[in-house]
């Protein structure tokens, strides 16, 4: 089978791949055009694509008829391939859940505590050579320990997180989720309303899929629930989070601040965001840990390697 790898992936992925397929991997680290996409489409049997390569409607419009059979997604989301398009044209889809819920939580905890604690600012600080040395009202950021925090999607990532925070921080966990959960193995209290656990936190997360049912969930009305003290983490898909009013919200100090792993039109972060200070901007990584990476891409090989023999994928969309 000729297998297209549309980015670069780390070299015992690639080996692995390699030994099971006729494998091309792609030379370019931005994301596949509509055009491209339907290329690969029809010169290729797979394709394991990634955050951003826009397998959307378009692209399986332009290729009728497609060669490919399966898009053995690198990551969990997949809001960048239209499951329905893919699926009408006779394609598999898979993805990678599991391999990517500590490091995404970890890194949610990076930015708790960087944003709370200003840690961001405190470094340029000290890099910009102003810094004059410790006083005791100082860069006074927001005590961690024993607060409340909101989660946004109770799904693996959003557990993970309330386990770190409740049993790593004594925090309080209130929780927005689509669906009753159970099982939590942790104390946490499910809210009615998104505003009303925007309402109650100290530190809100925002952990849901991205796609059309959760773009711009987070939007104004949503931000101005929040009290003046807390602070928004987001570390799902950056259109989750209408960027704008965000924006609005951190210029006018209507919130203590944010942390954020995705951007609404990534990888373009707008000036305006980036000339605050009470934000911290990270670049997407969440999952960037060699051993992370290396479990990922060798579920999507498994995933490649059971479809090609017949056998269901195991971790079909």
């Amino acid at each position: 089978m000729k297998l297209l790898i549309t980015r670069n992936l780390p070299e015992a992925v690639l080996d692995a791949a390699r030994a099971e397929f006729d494998a091309t991997v792609r030379d370019d680290t931005r994301p596949m055009t509509s055009e491209e996409a339907a290329s690969a489409l029809r010169d290729y049997d797979a394709i394991l694509p990634t955050l951003g390569d826009a397998f959307r409607a378009p692209a399986f419009d332009a290729a009728p008829g497609a060669r490919c059979k399966i898009l053995a997604n690198f990551g969990v989301g997949y809001n960048h391939i239209d499951v329905a398009a893919a699926r009408a044209a006779g394609i598999e889809v898979t993805n990678t859940p599991g391999a990517v819920t500590d490091a995404t939580a970890d890194i949610a905890m990076a930015l708790i505590l960087m944003s709370a604690r200003r840690a961001g600012e405190g470094e340029r600080l000290v890099r910009s050579g102003k810094w004059e040395g410790w006083h005791p009202t100082q860069m006074l950021g927001l005590h961690v320990t024993g607060k409340t925090l909101g989660i946004v999607g109770m799904g693996r990532i959003g557990k993970a997180i309330a386990q770190r925070c409740h049993f790593g921080f004594g925090m309080e966990i209130v929780y927005y989720n689509r669906s009753p959960r159970s099982s939590l193995d942790l104390p946490a209290r499910q809210l009615e309303k998104l505003t009303d656990v925007m309402a109650e936190a100290d530190i809100v997360v925002v952990a849901v899929p991205g796609g059309p049912t959760t773009h711009h969930l987070i939007g104004a009305e949503e931000l101005s629930a929040m009290r003046p003290h807390a602070h928004l983490v987001n570390i799902s898909r950056g259109d989750v989070v209408n960027e704008a009013a965000l924006i609005a919200a951190l210029n006018e100090r209507r919130i203590g601040g944010a942390g954020l792993d995705v951007y609404e039109f990534e990888p373009e972060v707008p000036e305006a965001l980036r000339r605050l200070d009470n934000v911290v901007l990270l670049p997407h990584l969440g999952t960037a840990a060699l051993e992370v990476r290396t479990a990922m891409g060798m579920m999507a090989v498994d995933n490649l390697r059971a479809f090609a023999r017949g056998e269901p994928p195991p971790n079909r969309v």
